[in-house]
């Protein structure tokens, strides 16, 4: 028999999202928060950082660097978990100060302009992704959330109107757009960025 030589870490259970945004937790891994435990949120494959950061440099060109965020930043969400991470978001003017000492965005500051979650294999990864970020995210009133899932190679553009999400999906080569500019990409060019 093989032992882990790795110590168990106990993590304390959380009464509030203030409680837990006070925890330093020096491992350095990204946590939902998840009825007040912590749920260490697994590392991305490389499949799907490659399709978020082609965006990534897309969206860089179109809003700045400052304003496009990768997987580390941390929006706060009503719901459990209280928090996600998704694969890319664009940000607000606005949040570049407000994120200086942390990369939260929390429910009392207005919402990104755009969150892009890749979908990952299996059917837990799609439900979180088609069903409970969407729920979550609208709830939030995020103005646009990008699924773009290879598995069936398509992009779902979801945009906010007052009777909820309206979708649109891009395929093959259809171009991509964000506020109005060309990425200068079709679906299958970011869908196969992986």
């Amino acid at each position: 028999m093989i032992l882990s030589t790795e110590a168990v870490v106990k993590h304390p259970r959380f009464e509030s999202f203030e409680e837990y945004l006070e925890y330093i937790d020096s491992n350095n891994r990204l946590y939902e928060l998840f009825n007040g435990k912590l749920v260490e949120v697994p590392p991305e494959s490389g499949f799907n950082i490659g399709i978020a950061n082609k965006l990534l440099i897309q969206f860089a060109q179109i809003v700045g660097y400052l304003r496009v965020r990768g997987h580390g930043l941390e929006l706060e969400v009503n719901g459990e978990p209280r928090n996600r991470y998704p694969d890319l978001t664009i940000i607000k003017t606005e949040h570049i100060e407000q994120l200086r000492d942390r990369n939260t965005i929390r429910l009392n500051m207005a919402p990104p302009d755009l969150v892009v979650e890749v979908v990952s294999p299996g059917n837990l990864q799609r439900d979180r992704d088609y069903i409970a970020k969407r729920n979550q995210y609208l709830d939030r009133e995020i103005l646009l959330y990008w699924i773009v899932d290879p598995h069936v190679k398509e992009i779902i553009v979801l945009t906010l109107t007052p009777a909820g999400y309206q979708e649109q999906i891009y395929r093959g080569s259809d171009k991509l757009e964000f506020q109005g500019a060309s990425l200068n990409l079709t679906a299958d060019e970011v869908l196969d960025a992986g």
